[in-house]
């Protein structure tokens, strides 16, 4: 067998020869430059040019390395990084003790996975092996690309080219509590809903005002189990510490991800009531992963929780995040006129969604060039998605908002 040797060539072409065409074609959408460091809200590329990351899909609510994360990271790498498996091990323990602390009364057992995809996978099985077999999703959510995920995942372009995926599967409008009345009627005491606190990848789309408690009351009346995919909003990016809070529900499965590491390590979970977690309480060979709880990952999620509370990051999201939604949505205004829909968001989930099919795409490269990075809606191409980290300063919120203006009146010619 034979090599190419690709020393000397352009990381774009050299992850096109290795990896993904399409991967390497995007990135140079946003420019040559290629990530090389990153420092709290900071990203620094291979020619020494900074960018504010205002985007990462939402794991950076800590910013990148935080110090507190970094340190316990650093001090398992030493230690013990990977478990057997078999022997019992402390560090699982404890991340999964500090989680159950700051997650909703009645949420006590835990399921660590690496994804958040994963989560989801578990949450299906965990629902599963308590008589759940039809699941109900929500049209525009998003809960991941492995089969399951997908399956509940509300856009078709990534579902139809792996059909047929889970059989006994059906989609209701969100925020329509009526719709899902009836499918639940229909398939009483076998649902598994899920849903999110808000959709991330729908276009940050906010549900009407009591939507999840009546959710939840639904699923209580009818048998369902209920299932908040919290892997976006959670750990504080809603200016609660999840949705639930915000909602005052308790959900039979509370799935964790994004930024449950402080944007160190992979890592997600799955926390359920115990009467959710039976069958995996009895038979610990029911679902299992090797890199499960690895020690690694559990020394991040015990620094990202540590490092939320001494920081008092669920409050600055809070308070920045309104911040940021009034300047964002005055200085887009000023800038793109009527071609602003609507600046909405929660925390620092914040979405701008415009009028002018491709604007966004262009809004993204302008703002890559003026130094942020922001992403786009998976599900909602019109939508423009920032989820800045919480340790923004001074300087940080007064670069964006200089940043963003210059990007959007270049947008629009």
């Amino acid at each position: 067998m034979t090599s190419v040797s690709l020393a000397g060539t352009s990381i774009a072409d050299r992850h096109r020869a290795c990896l993904s065409k399409g991967r390497a074609s995007l990135g140079q959408m946003f420019g040559a430059d290629v990530e090389v460091a990153t420092d709290g809200a900071w990203i620094t590329t291979d020619t020494g040019h900074r960018i504010l990351n205002c985007g990462g899909y939402g794991v950076f609510l800590l910013g990148a390395r935080h110090p507190v994360v970094v340190d316990a990271v650093a001090r398992q790498l030493a230690s013990h990084p990977m478990a057997t498996r078999l022997l019992l091990e402390p560090e699982v323990v404890r991340a999964a003790e500090a989680l159950v602390s700051v997650t909703p009364a009645g949420l006590e057992k835990v399921h660590f996975a690496g994804s958040g995809a994963e989560a989801v996978e578990a949450a299906i099985k965990m629902a599963r092996t308590c008589g759940k077999h039809w699941l109900v999703s929500m049209r525009g959510g998003y809960h991941g690309k492995t089969m399951g995920a997908l399956s509940v995942t509300g856009n078709d372009v990534y579902r139809e080219p792996f059909r047929p995926l889970l059989p006994q599967v059906s989609q209701v409008p969100y925020g329509d509590i009526d719709a899902l009345a009836a499918e639940l009627a229909a398939h009483r005491n076998e649902a598994c809903v899920v849903v999110e606190p808000v959709q991330g990848e729908g276009g940050v789309v906010i549900p009407p005002p009591g939507y999840l408690r009546d959710v939840a009351r639904l699923c209580c009346e009818h048998g369902a189990f209920l299932v908040l995919d919290e892997i976006q909003t959670g750990m504080g990016r809603l200016g609660a510490w999840w949705g639930a809070d915000l909602a005052g529900v308790t959900p039979d499965a509370l799935l964790v991800g994004k930024g449950l590491s402080g944007g160190i390590v992979p890592v997600s979970a799955v926390v359920a009531t115990r009467e959710a977690y039976q069958a995996f309480d009895r038979d610990p060979f029911l679902h299992t992963s090797t890199f499960s709880g690895n020690p690694l990952a559990m020394a991040a999620v015990q620094g990202a929780i540590r490092a939320t509370e001494e920081d008092g990051i669920v409050e600055r999201a809070r308070v920045l995040g309104a911040r940021l939604r009034e300047d964002l949505d005055r200085i887009a205004r000023r800038a793109l006129g009527e071609q602003v829909v609507q600046v909405r968001g929660v925390g620092l989930l914040i979405g701008i969604e415009l009028r002018r099919p491709g604007l966004v795409g262009d809004l993204l490269v302008e703002l890559m060039g003026a130094g942020v990075l922001a992403n786009h809606s998976m599900n909602a191409s019109g939508v423009l998605r920032l989820t800045p980290p919480a340790v923004l300063d001074e300087h940080d919120v007064e670069f964006l908002y200089e940043a963003f203006e210059r990007a959007a009146r270049a947008a629009l010619v």
